[in-house]
């Protein structure tokens, strides 16, 4: 073979096009005759290519590395070459070449530009460290693929960050739910940022979820709890100790935790309701402000408030020019249907900053 490889070679100045383009065609079918090519055979090969192909039209070298796409080992000259071409003729390679290493992806993840990122997001198997810097560098559209391909391996630091991007991008929302690898306690955070059915789904993953994952999972966020949630009302501390008075006399009722909200005692129902159903205050906070009543159905539930209580909380918590009525009617059907275990599993990553904040505090 290599006598013939090295006529070939010879023939390699032929300054036909249409002849070079033949004879690159020769080359490669030569070199897919073969099996296990030694170094210097492949060497051989990587020069003549790399000659041939060099100043030929974009669909030779797409065809090309369409063909050494399939290839277990290409010549590594050529093969570099060509995905930092345009992305026509690099994509069949990044896409699905075996012969790229984790530092060639890398390389080309960390200098090429989106369309490349794109094509990597979508091979059979993406390495970590690849995935970490598609995340760094990728537009939401890249980071789109790369979470929607379960072969991609994502660090935790890269999930928290994705988490992160998700929060301003509604158009990753999805993809990052829907993500099987992606941490249990980092999909809970996703619940105040996507749409109902989103919730839904979130909320199905948790009442799948076995004892060890959630434990694992609480742990895991721990870590991750910011201290920063937002300054507390000026009037926070008063209503705390307004609160401590109340339990001291005997106790807070239902009906007590309803008049809180009906006489506008905002801060101290927000108070009560962190305490009763042992969430931290700014997630209360952000529930009411947002009147996130199906969020508020999970708290309630949790707590075991029964439903009449959780429709005057929804009743007093929506504006008075939505259709209040109708609205409370239909979370009360959301209420009654929500199996309270279900409800359990999701407040426990709600509890995360509650329960980090006291060992902060300790």
């Amino acid at each position: 073979m290599q006598s013939r490889l090295h006529d070939l070679i010879a023939l390699a100045d032929e300054p036909s096009s249409a002849k070079r383009r033949e004879l690159l065609r020769g080359v490669t079918d030569l070199f897919f005759t073969g099996e296990n090519h030694g170094q210097v055979e492949m060497g051989l090969f990587d020069d003549v290519m790399s000659q041939l192909a060099g100043d030929m039209e974009e669909a030779v070298q797409v065809e090309l590395a369409e063909r050494l796409s399939h290839a277990p080992a290409a010549p590594r000259g050529i093969t570099l070459n060509l995905v930092s071409q345009s992305i026509a003729v690099a994509r069949p390679l990044l896409q699905s070449s075996s012969a790229l290493s984790e530092d060639d992806l890398l390389q080309v993840a960390r200098t090429q530009g989106q369309d490349h990122l794109r094509a990597i997001s979508q091979r059979p198997t993406v390495p970590s460290a690849v995935s970490d810097a598609i995340v760094q560098r990728g537009d939401d559209d890249t980071l789109g693929v790369l979470l929607r391909n379960e072969g991609a391996v994502l660090s935790r630091e890269a999930h928290e960050a994705v988490v992160d991007r998700a929060a301003a991008n509604p158009a990753l929302h999805e993809a990052v739910v829907d993500r099987h690898s992606l941490p249990v306690d980092l999909l809970n955070e996703m619940y105040f940022m996507v749409e109902a059915k989103l919730r839904d789904r979130i909320m199905e993953k948790n009442a799948d979820m076995d004892p060890a994952t959630l434990e694992a999972a609480l742990s895991a966020g721990r870590k991750r709890v910011a201290a920063q949630d937002g300054a507390l009302p000026a009037d926070h501390a008063a209503a705390e100790e307004e609160f401590r008075a109340i339990k001291s006399k005997g106790g807070v009722s239902p009906q007590t935790l309803a008049n809180m909200l009906r006489g506008k005692k905002t801060t101290l129902f927000l108070v009560a309701l962190a305490d009763l159903a042992d969430i931290d205050f700014h997630t209360a906070r952000r529930i009411l402000e947002r009147r996130e009543l199906d969020a508020l159905a999970v708290v309630c539930r949790a707590a075991d408030f029964d439903r009449a209580l959780f429709l005057t909380f929804a009743l007093l918590i929506l504006d008075p020019t939505d259709d209040v009525m109708g609205k409370a009617k239909a979370y009360g059907e959301i209420y009654g249907a929500l199996p309270r275990e279900a409800a359990l599993r999701t407040i426990r990553f709600w509890r995360l900053r509650r329960q980090t904040g006291d060992v902060a505090a300790a």
